[in-house]
């Protein structure tokens, strides 16, 4: 079908390493999680779409984190939010107008605006 394409839409295997890293801090307990829904979404080109991930941690001051893998490169780090002040860092590299992130309550969201066949990957 032409116009669509697929979105892999899993957690990366660097934010599983990151999560093990600060579930050795004793601020975390171990106690942090990261659920985000597995599988693949299917996005029409021109569209805009929404990844959610949702989050449990003990930390007062989480900093949370989205990455875009294509294929089996690196993740590449699309921008932090700090959830106690809200404030969004975004990498210059990725557009800004294009990428947009919202943090309510412990569920992340990452909105991607006019989807096009560049934007398929892990996130």
């Amino acid at each position: 079908m032409r116009g669509l394409f697929k979105m892999e839409c899993v957690l990366c295997p660097l934010l599983s390493a990151l999560l093990v890293l600060l579930s050795s801090s004793p601020e975390c307990n171990g106690q942090d999680t990261v659920k985000q829904a597995a599988g693949e979404d299917r996005v029409r080109e021109g569209h805009t779409h929404t990844l959610i991930c949702h989050f449990t941690t003990n930390s007062s001051y989480p900093t949370l984190f989205w990455y875009k893998q294509e294929g089996r490169g690196a993740p590449k780090y699309i921008m932090k939010i700090y959830k106690y002040t809200g404030n969004v860092i975004k990498s210059p590299e990725f557009d800004e107008s294009k990428f947009g992130a919202e943090l309510v309550g412990n569920s992340l969201s990452l909105k991607m605006e006019a989807v096009d066949v560049t934007d398929s990957a892990v996130y």
